[in-house]
């Protein structure tokens, strides 16, 4: 068969048959969320990869009923595994490359106090202004988790930070 002749199975295969489609639509989200996951920069490389293993399986991917979630837990997995092998944890820094800071510095610091659930659904329910619906179906949990997580996360960065309301 020539290149010419190849058949719509093929193409469509070539094309990603909605990848691109799918990345429009979710990929800025996933960044968020891998950013409130694993820091800064280290959230854009593990959306990246996420986006990555999600072209090498595509069909795999496309077919679940929750692609962006399961993306998000590559991510973050791939992520964890390179950072066990280094022995650091998620890096949310403002230093000399960012003179701008993207949030109140002395937030930075207290971020890193909180557990990963907390951080999460802070950063995405408040910072990145997810409703609780959207951080629960990307996590795969309940509203009321994420609530509750965002709650704690909310108080403890209220505590460490002094303020009071």
């Amino acid at each position: 068969m020539t290149q010419g002749s190849r058949s719509d199975e093929t193409r469509l295969v070539l094309s990603g048959d909605g990848f691109e489609e799918f990345v429009a639509t979710h990929e800025h989200r996933l960044r968020q969320a891998l950013t409130a996951a694993c820091g800064i920069d280290q959230g854009r490389d593990a959306a990246a990869d996420a986006l990555a293993y999600a072209w090498e399986h595509w069909e795999r991917v496309a077919a679940m009923a929750n692609p962006a979630g399961y993306l998000f837990v590559v991510g973050r997995d791939l992520h964890r595994r390179r950072m066990r092998e280094r022995r650091s944890k998620p890096v949310f820094d403002v230093g000399p490359e960012r003179p701008e800071p993207w949030c109140e510095p002395a937030l930075v610091a207290q971020l890193g106090q909180l557990s990963d659930h907390e951080r999460i659904a802070v950063m995405l329910a408040n910072g990145f202004e997810w409703s609780l619906a959207e951080v629960a179906g990307l996590l795969g949990v309940s509203k009321s988790t994420v609530q509750t997580h965002a709650e704690r996360g909310m108080a403890k960065l209220r505590a460490g930070m002094g303020v009071t309301s």
